[in-house]
């Protein structure tokens, strides 16, 4: 897991806000995460169930992979796909001895940019219609060192440093910060498991000379809100940064243009459709592109959510394309408009993508066809079969 493991970006998302629609390898790393992963107490009436140490996991999820047999080459960079007769035929790859080709029948981009995808010439879109912005991206940190029973009694304090906060902003002397993050954390101290998700940078992703800006820009801001607490609330005197994401919070680039494009009404209306993988619920949850740290999650408007105790279908369509028939995405980079990205790139919907597409990878393969060609009903008996929650699909 990317986000997961190196960002800090510590919560998974599980519940319809009545029950528990997200299952299969999601379940399944909850359950090997023994007490790295703890589930919310009031599970399951929000989306948000479980809370996890990210450097915990990275060891559960080594041993899923070397349990399942998986031949794992790490520290390289997909640099050129190569296409030959309308298939991938290899990928190559730079490493520390030198450019090699990964060769195969069917291929997965799971780069979350879309990298492998764009690459090989699959068309995509990139940012919102109005400005061509993405999303906002944040870097995660935690806290250690707080005098939590001193921050609670002291209630008028925080509010006080909180309005301070917003005033320096606005004189420009102080980086942006989403308000209402940092208003709770200001009056109630988090569990040092629970990462803070309050500090904004905005830019372009796919540019790495900006990327490594934003990311030095998000470690100053850190220290800045920091310093500020220390010196003005109490219980926060003695506050030290205990651990920062390696590297940001990216929410969306690419998204791949695919056979099907999840829109802004097939996840407020909760569409249903006939080849599902799965079940997504979150709402359009958009962080401002121009990085003030507003999210439309503080709206927590009704159009923008299914309803409670209802969920969308995830589409394997939206992870196939007209153009390659062996490669498929999962992730944020997977086909949707940038309204509908915004809910199907949480984690947990990610993850129910990257079980549904590399189950039909291995179906596909084991039949001798194309992944689009598979018997849409023979995946989903499997992906039941699997654990994964898949209801009420229609004819």
């Amino acid at each position: 897991g990317g986000m997961a493991t190196n960002a800090l970006v510590n919560i998974w998302h599980t519940s319809d806000r009545t029950k528990q629609v997200i299952a299969g390898f999601v379940q399944e790393a909850v359950d090997r995460g023994g007490r790295f992963v703890h589930r919310m107490a009031d599970f399951p009436k929000r989306p948000e169930t479980h809370e996890f140490d990210s450097t915990g996991m990275r060891v559960v999820f080594d041993q899923m992979l070397k349990d399942a047999g998986v031949r794992i080459l790490c520290n390289l960079t997909a640099v050129e796909s190569v296409v030959s007769d309308g298939r991938v035929s290899a990928v190559l790859v730079d490493t520390k001895t030198g450019r090699k080709a990964v060769r195969g029948k069917i291929f997965i981009d799971a780069t979350g940019d879309g990298d492998v995808a764009a690459n090989a010439g699959v068309p995509f879109d990139f940012g919102r219609t109005s400005d061509g912005g993405v999303q906002g991206m944040t870097m995660m940190f935690r806290l250690m060192g707080l005098d939590a029973a001193k921050v609670r009694a002291n209630p008028q304090e925080s509010e006080r440093v909180f309005t301070l906060m917003k005033k320096l902003r606005d004189e420009g002397k102080f980086p942006q910060f989403l308000e209402m993050a940092a208003r709770s954390y200001l009056s109630s101290p988090r569990d040092p498991m629970v990462s803070y998700n309050m500090c904004p940078v905005a830019g372009n992703p796919l540019n790495e000379e900006e990327l490594t800006r934003l990311s030095a820009q998000g470690r100053e801001q850190v220290y800045r809100y920091v310093d500020l607490w220390r010196k003005e609330m109490p219980g926060f005197e003695n506050a030290e940064v205990d651990q920062m994401g390696f590297g940001l919070g990216v929410r969306e680039s690419r998204r791949i243009r695919g056979l099907k494009t999840l829109d802004a009404q097939m996840v407020v209306k909760a569409v249903k459709r006939p080849d599902a993988i799965g079940h997504g619920f979150w709402m359009i949850d958009i962080h401002d592109p121009k990085g003030t740290g507003h999210t439309t999650w503080v709206d927590q408007k009704a159009d923008t959510m299914p309803p409670a105790g209802d969920s969308y279908h995830i589409p394997l369509g939206m992870c196939l394309n007209a153009t390659l028939p062996n490669l498929a995405v999962v992730g944020r980079c997977a086909s949707s408009t940038h309204e509908a990205h915004a809910s199907v790139r949480l984690q947990s919907h990610c993850m129910v993508m990257g079980q549904g597409v590399g189950t039909c990878a291995a179906l596909a393969l084991s039949a001798g066809v194309d992944m689009a060609q598979l018997d849409i009903r023979r995946l989903q008996a499997q992906l039941r079969k699997d654990g994964v929650y898949l209801e009420n699909i229609p004819a």
